[in-house]
């Protein structure tokens, strides 16, 4: 490791630190650059930081814990989403592997219609939806027969892994924690609009298909709107409370969906109905058990031998998968990197959790990380039994940069002064100069990537803060280390 020494220097006046403007007594030492930038990682107090900085010839200018293990939050999806790029072909093509299919199964003198999910993150049921549509595969039902018996989602393609270890409980009812299923539609979120009711009264709220609303809310003269919600796990009861103002603008909450099979059945129920189909039963859902041994399809609880399968009627080609890496990186979407975790884990395996990180894992070998410098539970950072240490994340880092795929990679993370980055450092040094992965959770703050120094070299990074305080952030002390480094090198 390469460390910069003390230097002492007598001089006939005070030594002027040009970054931080701190004096140093005559005859003491100054201090070294990474100890100025260590002292701006000092709040919030009880805060653990981790810090690797690595020039262009692969030289340590900041070393802060490097070998500690932190939690990542969504520095997960950076693993993920490159793991994508080693390991799949065609990524620039049309997805013909993850669309979506519908089919008519018989069962005796009954049809029942099959939805079947392959993967695709972004099926859509919105009504201006233009490609990868749900609408397009009810067509092709209502095209065909005038009347069904049941509605089936089958995401039985990925073992039933909703969601992963650690994944923290009080998020599963909202849209970060929603569940993962080979079968997805509209990122498995509902939307509730809740708006101003009479004074003293509860708010009016859009009603919900399949879910039923416990208002305890209440509309007040003034103030600021504060409307929450809960759900327990695979319950159909929302519970609101909170307060909204008269007046107030209408607030919209973003629910998290706990079977996302059958509730694309039921979404597609509807529309066929729509379409003047008679739906003589109901939507349920297939699942397949992760239990090596069990039977792997389930209709709600209970195990049925399924009948030959059809040709499907119709089946969906979805966009590029390099779109979908982008929207990961860029909006840190949770469900889309969970999802690609599952579909890179069908390359050797059966799609589960534990085979995607298979991949990840020889990625990361053939990358050179030691093995001790990392442990994921899933893809895309929720669980708080994920672990990386910043020198790991570092030499990981550098070696996509070697890598064909490399800059197209590179280019799917969050730019500085852009998007999830623009409060951050727009208007700074490193407005657009600054490439790299955000990561927030419970008492967690990461940053990892690349950033342009004042003297125009690249430099490669990894920050991470642990044990954050409640109430307070590390960003401010994170972006004043991040740009002391920009300033002086």
């Amino acid at each position: 490791m390469n460390r910069l020494k003390l230097i002492s220097l007598v001089l006939p006046l005070t030594v002027v630190d040009p970054v931080s403007a701190q004096t140093a007594p005559i005859g003491q030492p100054t201090a070294t650059f990474a100890e100025r930038v260590a002292a701006t990682l000092t709040t919030p107090i009880g805060t653990r930081f981790g810090f690797v900085v690595v020039d262009d010839a692969g030289r340590e200018l900041v070393a802060i814990n490097p070998d500690q293990r932190f939690i990542p939050a969504s520095n997960t999806k950076m693993f993920t989403t490159a793991a994508a790029f080693w390991s799949l072909d065609g990524l620039d093509r049309p997805d013909t592997t993850g669309g979506a299919s519908v089919r008519i199964e018989r069962s005796g003198r009954w049809r029942d219609v099959i939805l079947e999910g392959h993967g695709d993150a972004r099926l859509s049921s919105a009504a201006d939806c233009a490609v990868d549509c749900l609408a397009t595969l009810a067509d092709a039902v209502a095209a065909t027969t005038r009347q069904v018996r049941d509605v089936v989602g089958d995401d039985t393609l990925y073992p039933d892994q909703r969601w992963s270890p650690g994944m923290s409980w009080n998020n599963i009812p909202t849209k970060s924690g929603n569940a993962t299923s080979a079968l997805t539609l509209d990122d498995n979120e509902l939307a509730v609009t809740v708006a101003p009711g009479a004074l003293g009264q509860p708010p009016s709220v859009t009603p919900l298909a399949d879910y039923t609303i416990d208002n305890r809310a209440l509309t007040v003269a003034s103030g600021a709107t504060a409307i929450d919600f809960d759900r327990a796990p695979n319950g159909t009861v929302v519970r609101l409370s909170g307060t909204i103002a008269l007046g107030a603008k209408p607030e919209e909450l973003r629910l998290g969906v706990d079977d996302p099979a059958r509730h694309a059945a039921s979404v597609l129920l509807r529309m066929l109905q729509a379409r003047g189909v008679r739906v003589g039963g109901g939507a349920t859902s297939w699942h397949r058990s992760v239990a090596p041994g069990d039977d792997p399809v389930v209709r709600g609880a209970v195990p049925v031998a399924r009948a030959a399968t059809a040709e499907p009627l119709a089946l969906l080609t979805p966009p590029p998968l390099a779109d979908d890496l982008t929207i990961i990186n860029k909006v840190s979407q949770n469900l889309h990197a969970e999802l690609m975790l599952r579909r890179i884990g069908r390359i050797t395996g059966t799609g589960s959790i534990a085979d995607g990180q298979v991949v990840v894992r020889a990625m990361l070998a053939q990358a050179g990380v030691a093995r001790t410098a990392f442990d994921f539970a899933d893809g895309s950072g929720m669980s708080t039994y994920n672990r990386v240490a910043p020198r790991g994340v570092v030499t990981f880092l550098r070696w996509t940069a070697t890598q064909p795929w490399g800059a197209a990679w590179r280019a799917t993370l969050p730019v500085g002064g852009e998007a999830s980055l623009k409060r951050r450092f727009a208007g700074t040094a490193l407005d657009h100069k600054l490439f790299a992965k955000t990561g927030t959770l419970n008492a967690t703050n990461a940053l990892s990537g690349f950033l342009i120094a004042a003297s125009g070299r690249q430099l490669t990074f990894s920050i991470l803060a642990n044990d954050v305080p409640d109430g307070t952030s590390a960003l401010p002390a994170m972006d004043r280390a991040l740009l002391m480094v920009a300033a002086e090198n």
